[in-house]
């Protein structure tokens, strides 16, 4: 199945430009973007929540840019050229996800922490999703339910 923006030619900051303006637009408070190593991060603050995604990069160095479909070789160039199109598909997919949660909202279909709620930072600095994510699997296996949300870390 082919890939959402596979083949958009819309630069990635272009993209992150356009998350920023979409955030303002919908009243974020507060806008970050950064990046390390082979992920890329934004955050903002909108209705008293922190919210972050991590936008996993691909890696260059993977056989998915540095052979062609066949196994042959690609020069450096060519590497270049289709790891840069995998990021621009993740960041067009990205300002998709955040632009369409935001209009759900808006338009009453959904609350925002629903819409959210994996991607809000909690006082500890994880997110809910990767804090829950763990918690469910326990659930699951157990069939109890977990505690409740930690509370702030003591300084």
């Amino acid at each position: 199945m082919p890939r959402y923006a596979e083949n958009t030619s819309v630069a990635s900051d272009k993209s992150r430009a356009e998350i920023e303006a979409t955030l303002r637009r919908y009243g974020a408070s507060g806008f970050m973007y950064g990046w390390q190593g082979n992920i890329a991060v934004v955050a903002f603050e909108m209705q008293s929540r922190r919210v972050r995604f991590e936008l996993p990069m691909p890696d260059p160095t993977e056989d998915e840019f540095a052979l062609t479909p066949t196994g042959r070789e690609r020069s450096p160039d060519q590497v270049e050229k289709h790891w840069e199109q995998a990021c621009r598909q993740r960041w067009r997919a990205l300002a998709l996800v955040i632009k369409a949660k935001l209009e759900a909202v808006e338009s009453g279909i959904t609350e925002f922490e629903d819409e959210f709620l994996a991607h809000i930072q909690l006082p500890d600095g994880q997110t809910a999703g990767a804090w829950m994510r763990p918690q469910i699997d326990r659930a699951y296996q157990t069939g109890q339910m977990p505690a409740l949300l930690p509370g702030p870390r003591e300084a």
